[in-house]
């Protein structure tokens, strides 16, 4: 097909399915979120506990999605080229691999106390999160299910209804949660327990109103990918796991470096994980958008992959990465302006014994201003990478650079050089500037080569 030399209509092309991904994005992610204020309301020591779960699971959910993201580039490339017969296979073989992953990551939920021993947090700590753990665990299944579902549908241009039913779902996990969480309308006060089944009963209604979408969908319908499941497919399957373990693996190694430092930050003190989870938990939030526009980055680029179309990739390529500059230089400057507003949703700024975590909440989120900028950048160009199927170098890269750059140097700032949680703030965002400029010259680099190959 022929390529519209005109940016300004990639660019809204773009747009029209970045935008209702990225509100999906903010309003699923508002479910921890919610879940991390709630804390705050319950006790200090809730939300350092809770918090520290609350991220945790979201870490590793984002892991293990990691893999079924690989029938979201599969799915772009093949509608781009006109394969429909691989769409069917693409989507029932998501499935079965969802289904497969949710049971490790359900057990390793229940058995996290040894593993929290091990990494030396408090006891109090230990024992507070794990009743979040064991709350959450049943939304395992819908979760990978739902993020295995998006990308699909994100392969066809289809973001709305995402946006519709995850800001029901989040509206329904705010009610959960109060309710459950603090022991209302007859229910016991369940407290962390409480909040992380809220949150698993929010996921299994998104999940159940996504598929009951797609079984009524005039076109997803043709495809009747629910349909004659006898066996998985064992060569699809590897073909999923061909694109999708690299892909896990840098998620594992970016997400690593971040869980890791969160848990360095909480051997230094319960006041400094708060400090830590209320900035972490605001920048993770703004993150939300570059998220969503990196899935649809990956569909626009793997669609004009597909299509034969290589200076199509380069261009919606570019453009995402031109919108996502854009969007993160005016977040930076509303966050440092509003940086008390945001750490009030957590804490009683007026309690003087919040002072100490007020203090350093403060300068963590004048770090992460900055710091935002650079991972949108690095997770929309990596992103891009995968529409080409770029996935190995890609995985390799971001070992050197997120665990040999930015793990080391967070060590070295905050315990040699005495620099507390800011030095680990800037050892990780470091590491995570190199992976952002090694990320678009390699992108740079194989999409000029596609393009003086093109026909």
């Amino acid at each position: 097909m022929m390529l519209t030399s005109s940016a300004g209509l990639e660019a809204r092309a773009f747009l029209k399915l970045a935008i209702p991904l990225a509100t999906a994005q903010l309003a699923q992610f508002a479910v921890g979120f919610v879940d991390t204020i709630m804390m705050g309301h319950l006790s200090t020591a809730s939300l350092a506990a809770g918090g520290l779960a609350s991220t945790t699971f979201q870490m590793l959910l984002t892991i293990i999605t990691g893999f079924v993201m690989s029938v979201g580039v599969l799915a772009a490339e093949a509608h781009g080229a006109g394969k429909k017969d691989q769409l069917t296979g693409l989507a029932r073989q998501g499935l079965w691999l969802s289904l497969l992953l949710a049971a490790p990551f359900m057990i390793l939920l229940w058995e996290m106390t040894p593993l929290l021993r091990a990494l030396h947090q408090p006891e109090a700590v230990i024992n507070l999160a794990q009743h979040y753990f064991n709350g959450i665990s049943w939304g395992v299944l819908p979760a990978i299910g739902f993020a295995m579902l998006r990308g699909y549908l994100a392969a066809f241009s289809l973001a709305n209804v995402v946006t519709a039913i995850v800001t029901l779902g989040t509206v329904f996990n705010i009610v959960c949660n109060y309710v459950l969480g603090f022991g209302k309308l007859g229910f016991a006060r369940m407290e962390l327990l409480g909040l992380g089944l809220g949150s698993t009963l929010s996921l299994w209604l998104m999940f159940g109103l996504f598929a009951a979408y797609i079984l009524r969908h005039p076109e997803l319908s043709r495809y009747r990918f629910w349909r004659g499941w006898k066996h998985p497919n064992k060569v699809i399957l590897r073909q999923l796991m061909a694109v999708g373990l690299p892909i896990a693996v840098t998620l594992t190694l970016e997400l690593g470096m971040f869980l890791a430092v969160s848990y360095m930050a909480g051997s230094l003190g319960a006041e400094v994980l708060a400090a830590h989870q209320i900035a972490f938990q605001t920048m993770a939030l703004i993150f939300m958008v570059p998220l969503g526009m990196s899935q649809a980055v990956t569909a626009r680029v793997g669609l004009w992959f597909g299509r034969g179309s290589r200076a199509g990739v380069r261009l919606a390529g570019w453009v995402a990465i031109a919108s996502a500059v854009t969007f993160l230089l005016f977040s930076a400057l509303t966050l440092v302006i509003i940086r008390p507003v945001m750490i009030g949703l957590f804490i009683d700024l007026q309690n003087p014994q919040n002072a100490p975590v007020i203090e350093l909440a403060m300068n963590l989120l004048l770090v992460s201003a900055i710091a935002q900028m650079i991972d949108g950048v690095q997770r929309v160009t990596m992103s891009a990478l995968y529409g080409l199927q770029d996935t190995r170098v890609p995985m390799i890269l971001s070992a050197i650079a997120f665990w040999g750059i930015g793990l080391t140097a967070s060590y070295i700032l905050c315990f040699l050089f005495n620099w507390g949680a800011v030095g680990l703030w800037i050892g990780q965002y470091t590491g995570v500037a190199v992976a952002a400029v090694i990320f678009v010259w390699r992108f740079h680099r194989l999409t000029r080569r596609l393009a003086n190959t093109a026909e």
